[in-house]
């Protein structure tokens, strides 16, 4: 059989990550029908899913993936009122995270739904499409006005000491990555000439990075969800960049992956879940576009060549079962595909 280029491999991915799409505009996080209730849209995923289609320029399809999202914010705009008046305590208060991609209904049973970088990550991309790639996002007043009320959230809950569930979804402590997330919206949609974001701010933000970095939370000492303060945020200093990266290798990085954290309960092949932490398939896509964009094209390549011995028929799996060829059901994962593209593409020297 013939070996795939990675041209072959873009076209492939691309495919199974359009099948992903739903007529809103958003994507699913995973296949239809899957158990483990992955056929819903999240927020942080569409913002990961649609990275992809930026790399290819293709912005019709970013861009009604984005109208999509300020359409289920507009949706809830009175809810968002009610929290920057009055800081939410209960969990179901806050802008959940994941949504039905028809109807734009929350999801009402308890998922982890304070993860204040879902909120963060979609003010950083629809700064930088309106900014850097002069796509415009931001059309109607009812757009501006539902843009500086998110702003006005991530004030009104304090984000940059407020406990949340963080990128995983899971226990409720401050995040490195989640204070991160949203650093980099604020800083990013603050170029836009009609949104409102006051230098404290982002400053407040900045301050309690510097106390967090290099760990990701008091409980954790490395995550992987730090490479996102490196790429796609930029929010590190050199030093901080290095530290998250060797740290990251040397106690996440496995064959087939790289775990989320020590202690990882999620897809745990011990019955103790003490150990064997489930291996993540996009952590590898992450290190290789992260290592490309350092310019370690050596290192990045040997990564996505092990990568790639990991793709499946149906696309890249969320993650394999530690030191095992099993991978669980959230195959294709569309995060997976679109780190994928990407480190694909940015790899691939015809472009």
């Amino acid at each position: 059989m013939a070996r795939l280029t990675y041209e072959d491999l873009i076209k492939k991915h691309l495919q199974i990550l359009r099948g992903l799409k739903t007529k809103s505009g958003l994507f699913l996080a995973s296949k239809k029908g899957v158990s483990t209730g992955y056929d819903k849209s999240w927020l942080r995923d569409n913002f990961y899913e649609t990275i992809a289609f930026e790399i290819i320029g293709d912005w019709k399809t970013i861009e009604k993936t984005y109208y999509a999202i300020l359409n289920i914010f507009l949706r809830f705009e009175e809810k968002i009122d009610w929290a920057i008046k009055e800081k939410p305590r209960e969990t179901y208060k806050r802008i959940h995270a994941r949504f039905h991609p028809d109807t734009f209904e929350e999801f009402w049973d308890e998922w982890g739904n304070k993860q204040n970088d879902a909120v963060g990550c979609i003010l950083y991309r629809i700064g930088e499409l309106e900014t850097n790639q002069k796509r415009s996002i931001i059309k109607t007043d009812d757009q501006v006005r539902i843009v500086n009320k998110l702003v006005k959230y991530l004030t009104a809950i304090e984000y940059w000491h407020d406990p949340d569930s963080g990128m995983w979804e899971e226990d409720e402590e401050l995040h490195a990555s989640s204070v991160g997330a949203c650093v980099a919206g604020l800083k990013s949609i603050s170029n836009h000439p009609k949104i409102e974001v006051p230098k404290w701010l982002i400053k407040k933000g900045e301050d309690s990075l510097k106390e967090l970095l290099p760990r990701e939370s008091q409980r954790k000492f490395t995550d992987l969800s730090l490479l996102s303060l490196i790429w796609p945020y930029n929010v590190v200093t050199d030093e901080q960049r290095i530290q998250i990266l060797e740290n990251v290798e040397y106690h996440l990085l496995r064959e087939r992956g790289v775990i989320r954290y020590k202690g990882d309960h999620y897809y745990n092949k011990n019955k103790d879940q003490i150990s064997e932490e489930a291996e993540w398939t996009f952590g590898l896509s992450w290190l290789v576009i992260i290592y490309e964009k350092l310019g370690y094209k050596d290192k990045a390549r040997e990564i996505l060549k092990n990568l790639i011995v990991l793709d499946t028929p149906e696309g890249l799996p969320e993650l394999y079962f530690s030191n095992s060829p099993e991978y669980n059901e959230n195959t294709p994962l569309g995060w997976s595909e679109s780190l994928f593209i990407v480190a694909l593409w940015e790899m691939d020297e015809r472009y």
